[in-house]
């Protein structure tokens, strides 16, 4: 199962992957959007590919204090068999070369399949009120 970078050509298929696990997706998930962060850090958004096929994708982010995984998406084919675990050893590697000391990440209330696969990993829930505000 190689682990690569993402290229802008994957951008439909990953796009694609993530709707259909019922991800929410905003602006800054456009192909524009994502265009702009890989000229900050490519490193930190992987896929999971197999005969030409994406099978995951997570994106994440170090803004040089933390780490944030913004998105992550396994194909229901391939959830079960050690993929999105073996993204995530990859995504901790690449942010603890970088000097990240912590990941943070949001689940939705009701993916809690989500929920659980984040615990059996080792992290764990924290009580925080989640604010945003969009500046356009």
């Amino acid at each position: 199962m190689p682990i690569r970078e993402f290229r802008m050509a994957d951008y439909t298929s990953v796009l694609a992957l993530w709707q259909g696990a019922g991800l929410e997706l905003n602006p800054s998930d456009s192909f524009e959007g994502l265009q702009k962060k890989l000229e900050r850090d490519p490193d930190l958004f992987l896929v999971v590919e197999e005969d030409g096929q994406i099978l995951g994708a997570l994106l994440a982010g170090y803004d040089g204090r933390r780490g944030w995984l913004y998105h992550m998406a396994i194909h229901p084919f391939g959830q079960g068999q050690g993929w999105g675990k073996r993204m995530m050893e990859e995504l901790e590697a690449r942010l603890k070369a970088k000097g990240c000391q912590k990941l943070n990440l949001l689940v939705e209330p009701s993916y809690t399949g989500a929920q659980d696969f984040f615990e059996r990993l080792g992290y764990r829930r924290d009580d925080l009120i989640f604010m945003e505000k969009w500046l356009d």
